[in-house]
């Protein structure tokens, strides 16, 4: 009986670790710091620990979701890519039929856990969900199919503080704003690697459809405009100096990543994109919730922001 249960037990974790690796969990790294900077914007400081707790979960819960679907939708396409055939549907590793039950038990636990957080949240519900199963379609009929994955970390701040709040300020919308601009010039840039193989196929992206060089231009000019969004979502939340720190701080980073890749030289793009956006959201979410914090030490207002805005002195 115990050599039973230690199969089965090995078993299951080895299936886990499966499907952890086909929804590429560890990417979970590129949203997670902007929901976590948004809440302690959101509380001026230090978060509820429930509240914080519930957020982690509906933000990962939210993307295995995503990340679920985009692997039965796009299956098909990814088993006739050199780059994507090994995939765990294409390859064998996980039916059709486990990633629909896995993908079923994520949105169950994300429809639980915003059942705990602010009423306005269960009423916009569907909105995240079916933003995550929209944006895969979007490369069988436009270019523009990179805004779609854009639109999903687009919603990440104000959702947060709708969730925690009920409200959802212009500081927030452009913070999302700023990080949709962030993930399409990355997407355009990972877009590169596949760039005849979408021409072959049909499939539209930015590369495909313009080429590698003008492609790499608009990726460049799609960071520029995250930077300076992200500059004047600080203003308008009069954050502490340390978030435009770490803003500069992301610019740097982006100025680096772009510089690993040219329309010559593709061979540095896994860096690029992996390594260095996971580097640039978490550094970005250091410097953003140490400066809030420390707000929320110096001034006595409840939250710091409220003090901006009634004109006593802030974070700024």
């Amino acid at each position: 009986m115990t050599n039973n249960v230690l199969r089965s037990g090995a078993f299951f974790w080895r299936r886990s670790g499966v499907f952890l690796e086909a929804i590429k969990f560890e990417h979970s790294v590129f949203a997670l710091p902007f929901a976590i900077l948004a809440t302690f914007i959101s509380a001026g400081g230090w978060p509820d620990l429930t509240d914080f707790v519930w957020v982690i979960f509906a933000m990962v819960s939210m993307r295995t979701f995503g990340m679920s679907a985009n692997r039965l939708i796009d299956a098909e396409i990814d088993s006739r890519n050199p780059r994507t055939a090994m995939r765990a549907i294409p390859a064998g590793e996980i039916s059709r039929l486990a990633m629909y039950g896995y993908m079923t038990v994520a949105a169950l636990i994300f429809v639980a856990v915003i059942s705990q957080l602010h009423p306005v949240t269960w009423l916009l519900a569907p909105i995240p969900l079916a933003v995550m199963v929209g944006y895969p379609y979007l490369k069988r009929f436009t270019w523009l199919a990179h805004f779609g994955m854009g639109a999903v970390y687009l919603i990440v701040p104000p959702a947060v503080s709708l969730a925690l709040s009920g409200t959802m300020p212009l500081g927030f919308v452009l913070i999302g704003i700023g990080s949709m601009f962030w993930v399409v010039g990355f997407d355009v840039l990972y877009a590169t690697a596949d760039f005849q193989v979408d021409r072959d196929q049909g499939l539209h992206s930015i590369p495909s459809r313009f080429g590698i060089p003008t492609a790499l231009v608009v990726s460049k000019g799609l960071h520029l405009l995250a930077v300076l969004l992200l500059v004047i979502a600080g203003l308008v939340l009069g954050s502490h100096w340390l978030y435009f720190l770490g803003v500069a701080l992301v610019a740097l980073l982006l100025a680096y990543e772009q510089s690993l890749v040219s329309s010559d030289d593709l061979s540095k793009l896994n860096m690029a994109f992996f390594t260095m956006n996971g580097v640039i959201a978490i550094v970005f979410g250091i410097f953003v919730v140490i400066g809030e914090v420390i707000c929320c030490l110096l001034y006595t207002s409840p939250s710091p922001r409220d003090a901006t805005l009634s004109g006593m002195p802030g974070c700024g």
